[in-house]
Formats: structure tokens, sequence, C-alpha cells
């Protein structure tokens, strides 16, 4: 059960009365150094021996960095069927740029759990960094294009992966039936070889929502050409936006019946944010920028500096403000009742799966319950 703290709890009380050995509390959630418990805080209990409304079991994949803490990826990795290994880029004549940092372990670590790990391929170039070019030249050079899947074949069979996730943003309007075709063009020679294609889309609401980041991206297109599609319903609030939920539940929905339409449900994974945002106040756009945190260090955060947890029903969202050294902060993040609300969500509606962006940092209490909620 998730329960929220209370005035006057204490993890002895919360033990007493549910029966949770303490320990057994303090691990599942993370609460070494947290001195006190937050008011308003979500706990996961398990064992409690009540009732529990299960969802049938979800596909579920995340991405990690070669760089990411060994217990990170061990803790996660039992409860994951895929792991996108993030990141291998390209240049303009096709040519791969591998991580800089070798990706072998995450593979080893991936199959050793029973996940299977693919290559995720982004527009970086060889200095690292996003070049929308290269989303230009691949989509419409067939030469560059077709040097670009040879490598991609050689790398997947070398190193052990078991295919490819097209992780591009902001292709142009006019390369979206070309870009749908590369992915489609990859995607067969890469399940001739016994592998698989997935690919990141930007969350839309509708065929012809206006911005670059959506222009591009073809939902109807791009799921007929790839086994399966990553849906980034996460971003709504940003390091550059106003205070709001990363993923509110109301527009995660609105994206997820919008691709429904487009794309067959066993094809859809749903984006899960594992981070949070920490605001300083007053917002003004354009100088206001946010500070990325995690999950339990925002839990952390509330505790130390006494503020009470609040949660937007609509949002499904947690959030909290307090003031540090004179300045006002407002915090939004995911605890288990916002995870909890969208594992249902995705399996109401039938889909494949979820995908967590990322799994860099700590977050012990959703493995757990992903383990207690599915079938």
């Amino acid at each position: 059960m998730i329960y929220v703290v209370k005035n006057g709890d204490s993890l002895y009380s919360i033990s007493q009365e549910f029966g949770v050995p303490e320990e057994r509390i303090i691990y599942q959630n993370q609460l070494y150094g947290q001195e006190y418990l937050a008011v308003g805080q979500a706990l996961l209990l398990t064992g409690t021996g009540l009732p529990e409304e299960k969802i049938n079991r979800l596909y579920v994949t995340g991405y990690a960095y070669p760089f990411i803490e060994p217990y990170l990826l061990q803790e996660a990795a039992p409860s994951l069927n895929e792991l996108l290994v993030f990141s291998y880029g390209f240049t303009a004549e096709g040519e791969l740029v591998p991580p800089i940092l070798s990706d072998l372990n995450l593979i080893e670590t991936a199959w050793r759990n029973g996940a299977e790990p693919f290559l995720v391929l982004t527009p970086f170039g060889e200095d690292g960094r996003f070049n929308n070019n290269l989303v230009k030249i691949v989509s419409e050079d067939m030469e560059v294009q077709g040097r670009l899947i040879e490598n991609l074949l050689d790398m997947v069979r070398e190193k052990g992966y078991a295919g490819v996730d097209v992780d591009f943003e902001y292709i142009l309007p006019e390369n979206r039936v070309q870009y749908a075709e590369f992915v489609g063009n990859l995607r067969r020679q890469m399940n001739e070889n016994g592998y698989r294609v997935s690919v990141a889309l930007a969350p839309k609401t509708s065929a012809d929502q206006p911005g670059l980041l959506y222009e591009g991206v073809d939902y109807r297109l791009l799921g007929e050409n790839a086994d399966q599609v990553f849906l980034m319903t996460y971003e709504w609030g940003y390091t550059y936006g106003p205070p709001m939920a990363v993923a509110p539940i109301n527009k995660v929905r609105q994206v997820v019946e919008y691709a429904l339409t487009e794309i067959p449900a066993d094809k859809i994974l749903m984006g899960i944010p594992n981070y949070a945002y920490d605001w300083p106040l007053p917002f003004e756009r354009g100088s206001t920028a946010a500070r990325t945190i995690g999950n339990v260090e925002a839990v952390r955060i509330a505790e130390e500096n006494g503020a009470e947890i609040q949660f937007d029903e609509t949002a499904r969202s947690p959030y909290f403000t307090y003031r540090r050294d004179q300045v006002e902060h407002e915090v939004w993040f995911e605890d288990v009742r916002s995870i909890e609300a969208k594992l249902r969500l995705a399996a109401g509606y039938g889909l494949k799966g979820v995908g967590y962006w990322n799994l860099m940092r700590p977050f012990r209490a959703n493995w757990v319950l992903l383990d207690q909620i599915m079938r």
C-alpha cells in the first residue's frame, strides 16, 4: 500500500500500525539520512497483508549512460525487459561516433538479467553536441543513410546488441516522410538479421500540432516503420519553463489517446520521468533556470526545510515550496503515487509497456512498486 505521512507520524508508529518492519520501510523508500518524515511524503509499504489491485504485466525499458553507478544499474536491471544504452552519434558521412566510455558493462549486465540491450542512435556529432543538420543529411542522402545503416548493423553484431533505438528530435517538417522511410529502411535490414528497431516520439496530441519539435514527427508513418515506439511523455515542466509537473497525468493521457489513433497499442511504450526540478522563485522567463534533482533527493529537501508535500490531483504529481538563503523555491517531482497512476494508465489503455528517462538517479521504491503491482 501507499501511505501518506501525517502530522505526528513516525517510522515507529507507521511500522506498528501496519505491521511492517521499520528497516523494510527505510530500505524500500531510501530514508537513509532523513532524520524525520516529511508531512505529505508518500511511503511504499509492502507485506501489510492488505488486498491490492494488480495490473497486467507491462514491458519495461529505460535509458542509461555508460557512466551509470553500478548499484543503480543492478537495482533496475531485474525489472527491465530492455536497456537503452545512451548513446551513439554519427558523422555527416555516416560513420558512427561511439560513447566516450565503454558500453560493454551495460550490454553484459542487461543480458545477465534477462533484458535486451538496445543501441541508442542520436544526432550527436564528433564534438558530442546535438547537430540538427545530421537529421537532415541522413534523411535526404541515401548514400550516407546506407553507410550509417551498414555501420549500425556491424556495431550491433560486434557488441551483442538486440537492436537500435532511434532518438532524433527537431526533424524538419520537409523531412517528415524521408525520416520515417529512414527508420523503415533501418528496420528492414535489422529485422532481416534478427534485430529490432524502436523510435522515440515527441509528445504530440494531434497530427497537425505546430512547433519544430512536432511537425517532422509523423506518428502513423513512424509507427508503421518501427517495431515499437517510445512516447517521450515528460518535460511539460522543464528547465527554462515555469514550475509545473514534469509529466502531469492529464497531459500524458492526451498524448496516449492521440497515439492510439495512429499506432497499435501493442507497439507503444509510454515514457516516465525519473527526475525532478527545483525552481527558484519568482519565475522570470528567459532568466530563471530550474535545477535538475532526483525524486529521493526532492523528499530530503522537503524534510530538511520543514516543507509540507502537497499533491496535485489533476496532474497526479507531488510538489512543495520551501525557502533557503532568502530565496523561495518550488519543487515538482515523482513519487510512488504518481508512478502508480502512470502504470495504471498504461495498463488501462493496453499499451505494450513503459520506459524510464532515465535510470541514472536512485528511486528504489519505483522498482519495488513495479514488482508488487504487476501480475
